[in-house]
């Protein structure tokens, strides 16, 4: 079996980490590190090198379940475990909100908040965020799922949530798995019938955000409410 040891001192990945630091390392290196062998006849840093390649990178290797890892050659369950557990660990870093609440004070605020959450679903998820006098998020509850729809999408059960967290106003997401956050005709239409029943009501729709993938477009600022 071919270890990290094996790999000349000068290009092995813990060595470099530890003496450059982990953002030098390219991602082939740090699988190399969480794998730790490689096979009896295919070092590490193949065998990682082989693992990104199979799934085309790190966006999809991120999903990837354990019977997917397994029909790898040189992946058995234990290496899939760690992979597995590595992986939901970075998933968890990113997503982490501080417990202090979070302010929303422009349309980038509100994206920033939820983009790590919502970026990487392969299904539309439509979430909202309650808010306080002073624009902080007291509570976030996930609606919807599925395809978009103003007969699913009803005002009803978003303010009822409102009213029962005495959240002061709102501001509703959900994402696009195409990536693309441009809004639909649908979107358009759920946002105004939100915006006229928030009204009514007297908790204001502050936003609505379409989230893609690292983009994100604001029904505000785009002038639709």
């Amino acid at each position: 079996m071919v270890f990290v040891k094996d790999v000349p001192k000068n290009d092995r990945p813990r060595e470099r980490l530890m003496q450059l630091g982990s953002d030098h390392l390219s991602n082939q290196d740090l699988l190399a590190i969480i794998l730790g062998t490689g096979t009896k006849n295919e070092s590490v840093m193949s065998l990682s090198h082989r693992l990104l390649i199979h799934f085309e990178g790190l966006p999809l290797l991120k999903d990837a379940t354990v019977e997917e890892l397994t029909a790898i050659k040189g992946i058995g369950k234990a290496k899939a475990v760690v992979l597995m557990a590595a992986l939901e660990i970075g998933k968890r870093v990113y997503s982490y909100k501080p417990t202090e609440r979070y302010a929303i004070r422009s349309p980038e605020d509100g994206a920033d908040f939820v983009m790590e959450e919502l970026r990487h679903l392969n299904q539309e998820h439509f979430l909202v965020l309650f808010l306080n006098t002073k624009n902080q998020v007291v509570h976030q509850q996930t609606v919807f799922i599925g395809s978009l729809n103003a007969s699913i999408v009803h005002p009803r059960e978003i303010y009822r949530e409102a009213v029962k967290r005495s959240a002061a106003s709102i501001i509703c997401a959900h994402n696009h798995p195409s990536g693309d956050p441009s809004p639909s005709q649908e979107d358009i239409h759920v946002t105004k019938r939100l915006s006229e029943c928030g009204k009514m009501i007297g908790i204001e729709l502050l936003d609505h955000l379409v989230i893609g993938d690292r983009k994100y477009v604001s029904m505000k600022e785009k002038g639709y409410l």
